[in-house]
């Protein structure tokens, strides 16, 4: 690593690979990572480690894997200028998650709201792994040297704990961690459902109907956007009360890269009809070239191969530095 990569600081996150990945995780996320690499050093990491703490069939778990580090490469990430590897490849994640795990009280777990929403929905496998997901996620960021951190509303919590941590671990050892910040994109939008706007989008949602992944043809993308909730005033305007209505201009604008006026004074009296169809033309659009890369980079199995190893080498030398510090801090022997 150059200086002038040394004194860029650090982002990392990751994406868990269950589910589809929707256009609320494109515009929301990963679009904006892509414009990133510039500005700092970044880790983008394939979490499979968190995916397992619910039941999953391990030939789709794989499956599902690959195929979301090669969506990382073809929604723009350059896998020369980012750290893009899957977590379980990287075993100092799992080392360092035990030995946290050593400076995280129970009343802090306990006090986990995600643990206690999913607990309610996996009543049959309420294990462990579930119980402190957080602690491996503050490993995640801490092993990295991590300065900031993209998180959602539903993340912010697990982040507070990983600074908590780092800070009593730095209290008691000296300073060892680099106490992480959440990082605030400068453009996004929040993607909801399309047939309950006022819910955000989900991968994991039961109803097809609701969501677009990203790989969706494109003659699905139209018929989804044609049967999205709106409502029955036919005045397109970006307001609270017309979430649906909303929820499309929010598709285009980010589609298109343009304003919301620029979007409503395109749209001025137009009707609901046509503003389906030029958003499915614009999202249309947005993912043709990703979706056109991305069966060109699976289709290449040894150029995604030696990605994957060369990058996981890479995460683990960076991990070590910290590791190393950490287990002699703590008394291990040398």
């Amino acid at each position: 690593m150059n200086e002038q990569a040394q004194q860029k600081k650090v982002i990392f996150s990751g994406m868990q690979p269950t589910g589809v990945i929707t256009i609320g995780n494109y515009f929301g996320a990963l679009k904006n990572w892509v414009k990133l690499h510039n500005e700092y050093n970044c880790l983008f990491c394939v979490v499979d480690m968190h995916s397992i703490t619910t039941r999953q069939d391990p030939v789709k778990l794989r499956k599902s894997a690959r195929e979301l580090l090669a969506l990382y490469i073809a929604a723009g990430l350059d896998p020369d200028e980012n750290l893009i590897y899957y977590q379980s490849h990287v075993p100092e994640h799992a080392e360092l998650s035990w030995i946290l795990s050593c400076f995280t009280y129970m009343g802090e777990l306990n006090r986990m709201t995600q643990f206690k929403e999913k607990s309610q929905k996996s009543e049959l496998n309420l294990n462990a792994g579930l119980y402190t997901y957080p602690i491996l996620m503050a490993a995640d960021i801490l092993l990295f040297k991590t300065d900031l951190v993209p998180v959602g509303n539903d993340q912010k919590q697990h982040l507070e704990l990983a600074r908590d941590i780092a800070s009593r671990f730095n209290g008691i050892y000296g300073d060892t961690f680099t106490v992480p910040e959440p990082y605030i994109a400068k453009m996004g939008a929040r993607i909801a459902s399309l047939q309950e706007p006022t819910k955000k989008m989900s991968k994991s949602d039961e109803n097809p109907n609701a969501y677009i992944s990203l790989l969706d043809e494109p003659s699905v993308i139209r018929k989804k956007i044609k049967k999205a909730v709106t409502d029955s005033d036919a005045l397109i305007a970006y307001t609270e009360e017309k979430a649906g209505i909303r929820n499309l201009i929010d598709i285009y604008c980010l589609s298109k890269d343009i304003t919301t006026d620029e979007a409503l004074e395109h749209f001025q009296g137009k009707g609901y009809g046509e503003l389906k169809e030029q958003v499915a033309d614009a999202l249309i659009a947005e993912l043709e070239p990703i979706q056109k890369r991305f069966k060109e980079i699976l289709s290449d199995k040894a150029y995604l191969d030696g990605i994957i190893l060369k990058n996981a080498e890479s995460a683990s030398r960076l991990a070590e530095r910290v590791l190393r510090k950490v287990k002699k801090k703590v008394g291990y022997p040398q």
